[in-house]
């Protein structure tokens, strides 16, 4: 009898053992479904992008919308290839995007390297003035850059459009390559100073090497900004000889009709260096972009 008294005393079971465990299956096949569309949605442009590119022009807007069909073929690429003046384009395009990259990361990194690690009178008026001018909106300079380029003499040449970009690409330039300078402890320079080192062997040799992913993420951004500008391509340049892809694009669109084949090939074609560079240098970009701005 006492045993069963004992027994039956225990009390209620608690509710985990006396319910049923639900299945997570669900909720994660749920999960996963939603961040598969997600993902899909921004695909959709590009892939009937690429759809489109392969069509002949007739078949672009037919009804029901189909993504593959019999009549895809190469001729849009084949004829941006075979055209002079549109490969042109992507010449410009890669000068002009190469250029400003170059010359950006050189100057942002002195730059940077100067504000990181001296004081000097004006400072914080200097960082002021370098954060201003990144808030500018920039189609509000788009008149004055054009009587300014034109007086020196540089309308529709290379050299406008490049300084007339980096205007643009080395205020954010330098603001994140002095955060990521920032992130860098100075006993590093002081160790390598001690060996009679100057501050330029510091830092090209010391602090440049260790800020691979502060680079990348600064040069994959200057480009992007250099190679998909348009307003500043068309208002700077008069020629075809120095049209930039974007503008290139545009010229496609004829006054009557559209040879939309083609200029989704262009576009196409146009995308590529940018999918390249987010793909070969995304893990850099992302922790370069994240140190920068802790510190910045």
């Amino acid at each position: 009898m006492s045993h069963a008294h004992s027994t039956t005393d225990r009390g209620p079971a608690p509710a985990a053992l006396r319910r049923p465990q639900r299945s997570a299956a669900p909720k994660r096949i749920g999960i996963h479904a939603l961040l598969i569309a997600c993902a899909l949605f921004p695909a959709l442009p590009i892939v009937w992008m690429a759809s489109t590119s392969f069509k002949p022009n007739g078949q672009v807007f037919d009804w029901p919308p189909k993504l593959i069909t019999s009549a895809m073929n190469f001729d849009s690429y084949a004829a941006i290839f075979a055209d002079g003046g549109k490969l042109r384009f992507f010449l410009n395009s890669y000068v002009v995007a190469g250029s400003v990259t170059v010359l950006t990361l050189l100057v942002s990194v002195l730059a940077a390297y100067a504000l990181s690690r001296y004081e000097f009178p004006f400072k914080r008026a200097l960082n002021v003035l370098i954060i201003s001018v990144q808030a500018v909106p920039p189609i509000t300079l788009l008149i004055p850059y054009f009587g300014l380029v034109v007086t020196l003499g540089l309308y529709d040449t290379y050299g406008g459009l490049i300084l007339t970009y980096m205007v643009f690409t080395l205020p954010y330039a330098i603001i994140m390559m002095t955060g990521y300078f920032n992130t860098l402890p100075r006993e590093l320079d002081e160790a390598v100073m001690v060996d009679g080192a100057g501050p330029l062997t510091v830092l090209f040799r010391i602090l440049l090497p260790i800020s691979v992913p502060g680079l990348v993420s600064v040069g994959v951004y200057t480009f992007m900004i250099a190679w998909n500008e348009y307003l500043f391509a068309l208002t700077l340049t008069r020629t075809n000889e120095m049209r930039t892809v974007p503008i290139g694009i545009q010229l496609l669109m004829g006054q009557h009709s559209y040879d939309w084949s083609q200029i989704m090939a262009m576009s196409i074609l146009g995308s590529i260096p940018i999918l390249v560079l987010f793909t070969f240098f995304q893990r850099y970009f992302l922790s370069g972009m994240s140190a920068g701005a802790v510190k910045a």
